[in-house]
């Protein structure tokens, strides 16, 4: 007997696994356990969700003949641990061999590594068979040099596969690689925002099981309308939508963010690609063949910015995580101190933007990416909030968010903690680019254009405070230099001003 062991985010049914017929000698196993729950404070839709999912993908394994073992968080034999639970399978069964396939984070791989090293049959890893580029790409492509670059490495992953490439498979198409500069438009008021995808799925079960097991999750859930997409179907379903409703708009507007809907032009796909119900190549192929057959109807710039996130973004992020854990989770280059405001946790502050992004984020699990980096990002940052707690927050508040993508993204693109590492150099604004990008501004109770005062948005004066207080790590960085121009040329008195709001903003953060 051999018993296979499958994770919450490896629900990848192309997985050559299983391409042959149902062996009755191979036992599958899945398994919901309290410490998966419990390492941070997860929003109750993620934990519905990975837990909903995982019991799709075994229902479809057993119907296509597979032999299942699944473990519900609440059942009398779960002994509430991987290795547990796995011993006593093996010997219930009389297993004569173990597998597993590679987890993607850090800390689950050491345990499952350390558990199969123990045991006295015969155990093998495999790997996942989901990602564009082996574990090791990044570490080997910039071997001995200081920083990553992102660019060189979706170049050439976009070479390798083929994708968006000329005839001779060396030549970009269209002469460029990247048209990120295309795709920074503020939403027009009369636009008109598609619908977003629905699965309405009554998920009660789930919900009672996690208050009767004592789980702790935060944010809000609609148990018998639970619409996040859980199988297969519902995530094909979902890239579907998007290459046909949002994909030709995605370009312009998918840095805009609005009031006036959560989803805007986003693809919704990061969680079920997260969890391996859809490959990275059919994603993107899905929306090369699209544009193809309406090459008028969808920009190329549109495309190319969606498919550098899918095989240049995500796989550069998992590549980077692998090359500096463990001690990248350390990593606190401002050494930053700063506790993270409670309000982060209802959204009960006067700044409307944070007030709609943390409040979007904990009724749906969800916000995009400028959201994430410059608002609750960049207000983390400003303030100089310790590293740790920006990881926490991100890492359970968001339905994708699995440790590989979102230390690097958190940590390194959005808290600069690596010093570099990711990005150029640290993304910050005053409420300048958020009111450029967003219709946060209009209604908020802080006025947009002044610097200091009571009235003065907070964004303003932490900007410059923050460059005040870290010139000794930053003035020599090409990027920002002309900053450090600037806030030389104000007038001193000018400069305490601001520097005397942005004193109050940090010390009664609480009160913002």
């Amino acid at each position: 007997m051999l018993l296979r062991l499958l994770l919450g985010d490896q629900l990848h049914i192309g997985h050559s696994w299983f391409k042959a017929d149902p062996d009755p000698v191979v036992c599958y196993t899945l398994m919901e356990i309290l410490p998966e729950t419990a390492y941070v404070a997860h929003h109750i839709q993620k934990v519905v969700g990975f837990f909903g999912a995982m019991r799709a993908f075994a229902a479809e394994l057993e119907a296509a003949g597979h032999r299942v073992r699944y473990f519900t968080l609440d059942a009398p034999d779960n002994q509430q641990s991987f290795e547990s639970n796995c011993r006593a399978l093996i010997a219930e069964l009389g297993a004569t061999r173990f597998e597993y396939l590679l987890p993607d984070e850090y800390r689950v791989d050491q345990q499952l590594a350390a558990f199969a090293s123990s045991l006295d049959i015969p155990a093998q890893a495999f790997d996942t068979e989901h990602f564009l580029a082996p574990r090791e790409a990044v570490q080997q492509q910039f071997a001995g040099k200081k920083t990553y670059l992102m660019e060189a490495f979706y170049r050439k992953i976009r070479a390798q596969y083929g994708i968006l490439m000329a005839p001779d498979g060396k030549t970009p198409l269209h002469g460029q690689w990247n048209f990120d500069a295309e795709n920074r438009k503020k939403l027009p008021k009369n636009i008109v925002v598609p619908p977003a995808p629905r699965y309405f799925r009554e998920v009660t079960d789930i919900v009672q099981m996690l208050a009767r097991m004592g789980v702790r999750t935060i944010g809000t859930i609609e148990a018998r309308h639970f619409d996040w997409p859980l199988t297969r179907a519902e995530a094909l379903d979902t890239l579907r939508q998007f290459v046909q409703l949002r994909l030709s708009q995605f370009g312009d507007y998918q840095d805009a963010m609005s009031g006036r809907d959560w989803l805007l032009f986003h693809s919704r796909l990061s969680f079920v690609l997260n969890i391996k119900l859809l490959h990275p190549l059919e994603v993107v192929e899905a929306c090369v063949t699209h544009w193809q057959k309406k090459p008028d109807a969808v920009p190329f710039a549109a495309l190319e910015g969606f498919v550098r996130q899918i095989i240049g973004w995500r796989e550069y992020m998992r590549g980077i995580y692998w090359a500096e854990m463990p001690g990248y989770r350390d990593l606190n280059f401002f050494e930053h101190q700063q506790p993270l405001p409670g309000w982060f946790w209802t959204a009960n502050t006067k700044m409307r933007c944070l007030q709609h992004s943390i409040g979007q984020s904990l009724e749906r699990a969800y916000a995009h990416h400028i959201q994430r980096l410059m608002v609750t990002g960049n207000f983390a940052l400003l303030l100089g909030v310790h590293p740790d707690e920006t990881d926490a927050w991100y890492l359970g508040i968001y339905m994708d968010a699995l440790e590989w993508v979102e230390i690097t993204n958190t940590r390194g693109m959005s808290q600069f903690a690596d010093g570099g590492l990711v990005g150029t150099k640290p993304y910050v604004s005053s409420a300048n680019y958020i009111h450029k990008m967003s219709d946060y501004c209009a209604g908020c109770a802080y006025n947009k254009d002044q610097r200091y005062g009571p009235d003065a948005c907070p964004f303003n004066s932490l900007y410059w405070d923050f460059y005040d207080r870290h010139r000794a790590k930053l003035e020599r960085n090409p990027r920002i230099g002309m900053m450090y121009k600037v806030w030389d040329a104000m007038a001193g008195e000018e400069r305490a001003k601001i520097l005397e709001r942005a004193a109050w903003c940090r010390e009664n953060a609480e009160l913002l």
